[in-house]
């Protein structure tokens, strides 16, 4: 059986539900964001605010959690390095069992599973995961970025027109001499 923090900003005391399948409750959170929400080039930073609203319900096999979080993201972006800021809205759905199954041995299956605790569930995975599936993988300041010249490194957005000579491959520099024999 997992153990959770019961003093955690995602943990929630289901007893208010019981067992009775039915018996709803709905909460509304702002919590701290924990280490790591996101991705490496754009995350919630630690600290910052997530607002979580969300619905606990009993249900036959556990406790139903249905619900919607809010928070600032910040990172940069991957094409040119320039720091950026967006917002993130995310839903999740997850049951958390009051008793984990029998399974066949596998404790990685195990540990995918979310159960209720001491009549308590721990939101933070759930979160996570909605948070994570919503951020772009390659986050852009704008869709029509230029990026970063590959040769020098210098802002392509700021200099538009930056250019270098045609550097030739010392492999190939023997054949240019009979281009210039053709002119």
């Amino acid at each position: 059986m997992s153990k959770i923090d019961l003093r955690g900003p995602f943990v929630l005391d289901a007893r208010e539900l019981g067992r009775r399948a039915g018996t709803q409750r709905e909460y509304e959170l702002t919590v701290p964001a924990p280490p790591e929400l996101g991705i490496d080039v754009f995350a919630v930073p630690e600290g910052d605010e997530v607002d979580v609203d969300v619905r606990l319900e009993a249900v036959v096999d556990g406790v139903l959690a249905t619900g919607s979080v809010f928070a600032d993201l910040k990172g940069e972006c991957v094409r040119c390095l320039d720091p950026i800021e967006d917002e993130v809205e995310a839903t999740f759905q997850e049951l958390y069992l009051y008793e984990a199954p029998e399974l066949s041995g596998d404790d990685d299956e195990a540990e995918d599973l979310s159960v209720v605790v001491e009549e308590h569930i721990d939101l933070e995975t759930a979160i996570r995961n909605a948070i994570v599936l919503e951020i772009p993988f390659q986050p852009l300041c704008s869709d029509d970025c230029p990026g970063l010249c590959q040769e020098c490194g210098a802002s392509l957005k700021e200099d538009p027109a930056h250019t270098h000579e045609a550097a030739i491959d010392p492999r190939w520099a023997s054949l240019q001499g009979l281009q210039d024999d053709e002119k």
